[in-house]
């Protein structure tokens, strides 16, 4: 994916790097997820592979959590930052993963990075009609993601699993039937 002597296909995908941030990653994270730090080699890889195609997909939120889920909202006081509040800490990429000339950041503020941003749009513009899908929540962030791709008519959207992390065991397990079918 990373020269001009790739094949066609290559050059129509794009890695999307979901949520890769130190709340989701670190063991002090205010959103951890279970098994996030074990997957970072492997994003990094992932990263490094696709570095022209590569589109991270973070979530960041005002300060006083105005753009947050309703059933998040009270993890936003306003004495302290809220998880991936903009400008803290738990909002900067998991060390290893930086963005560089190149790159494409994309902030969201819901679970599917398609919802209230401007992805698709470029995705469509640079003429990318296939998605590889990476990173944390696999449940939310990653299937929601994976699901809106899918019904934007992306001829193909793959997970790699093994480079994808869950809150919990059974949230990553449950899921493989459903990539199995989206993997087209």
């Amino acid at each position: 994916m990373a020269s001009s002597s790739d094949n066609h296909k290559s050059n129509n995908t794009a890695l999307l790097v979901i949520d890769m941030q130190k709340d989701f990653i670190l063991p002090d994270g205010l959103m951890r997820v279970d098994g996030g730090q074990s997957i970072v080699p492997k994003v990094i890889n992932a990263v490094e592979f696709a570095r022209r195609r590569g589109i991270l997909v973070v979530r960041e939120h005002d300060l006083l959590g105005r753009d947050v889920e309703l059933f998040r909202q009270h993890l936003y006081s306003g004495e302290k930052a809220g998880p991936t509040s903009k400008g803290s800490d738990g909002a900067e990429l998991v060390d290893g993963l930086v963005i560089k000339e190149g790159d494409y950041k994309v902030v969201k503020t819901r679970f599917s990075a398609f919802f209230a941003t401007h992805l698709n749009s470029f995705l469509k513009t640079a003429g990318i009609n296939s998605l590889v899908v990476i990173g944390v929540q696999t449940p939310n962030c990653i299937r929601q993601t994976v699901f809106d791709a899918v019904a934007l008519d992306y001829k193909n959207v793959t997970v790699i699993v093994d480079a994808t992390a869950a809150a919990t065991p059974d949230g990553l397990n449950s899921s493989d039937s459903a990539w199995k079918l989206i993997d087209n």
